[in-house]
């Protein structure tokens, strides 16, 4: 008996499994009808937890600024913190700004200086990552947490690999980032882990105006398209 209620409630679990795709490919679709008409963006990553009168909020908010006056619309994770300040200076600029939220149960919620009609919420975290990557021409990350850097690892490795094409990933901050790429430098490539190439994947600024200048100087060779 104990064995047949096992087994039902397993089946169960299969069939909302199944019923699930559904529920994805509406994301997909959804994120793909609404970002495929936005125009060249770069997305701003960042802590949530980052308050208004930080610095790196505010060098958030001239980054994101300088982009939308460069031309490029913003796109970010649509929550508080770096999220905000990347919304905040692309429509303070009249660019367009881009919000990919996700229904968390803590820290997230929509932040209110994005394009009401470029607001999008994602249950699923890799349906959103798909969204950053494919219609992204350059990645700028500020100082986060792991969600932070689950994605900026999630791009190198994607370029890494040949899955995209090459993109500008840019980390803001050499305070806040040294130590890691020392890391990456001393251990990972010293243990044979990764190639020295794979250190050209990102360059270290610390100024908004040098995030600019690598964006433009890389699409004066190449292409402004989504990226797979």
């Amino acid at each position: 008996m104990s064995k047949q209620k096992h087994h039902k409630g397993w089946n169960e679990i299969k069939t909302n499994d199944s019923w699930a795709i559904f529920k994805i490919m509406g994301e997909f679709v959804t994120g793909y009808e609404k970002l495929s008409v936005i125009g060249p963006c770069v997305s701003i990553f960042g802590s949530a937890r980052t308050k208004p009168d930080a610095p790196y909020y505010q060098h958030a908010v001239t980054t994101a600024r300088r982009l939308a006056e460069a031309g490029y619309g913003v796109i970010t994770g649509g929550g508080p913190g770096i999220m905000e300040a990347g919304n905040r200076g692309a429509s303070e600029a009249g660019g367009t700004s881009v919000g990919l939220n996700i229904d968390l149960p803590f820290e997230q919620h929509n932040n209110p200086f994005i394009d009401s009609d470029k607001s999008l919420d994602f249950d699923y975290f890799f349906v959103r990552k798909v969204m950053f990557v494919k219609y992204s021409q350059g990645f700028v990350v500020m100082p986060g947490g792991f969600g932070t850097l689950d994605e900026l690892f999630e791009a190198m490795t994607l370029i890494q690999t040949e899955k995209i094409g090459r993109f500008p990933i840019v980390l803001y901050g050499s305070e806040y980032w040294s130590g890691l790429i020392d890391w990456i430098q001393n251990t990972m490539l010293s243990a044979g882990n990764i190639s020295p190439s794979d250190l050209d994947l990102f360059r270290l600024v610390d100024t908004p105006e040098e995030v600019v200048t690598i964006i433009d100087s890389f699409y004066k060779g190449h292409q402004l398209s989504p990226n797979f």
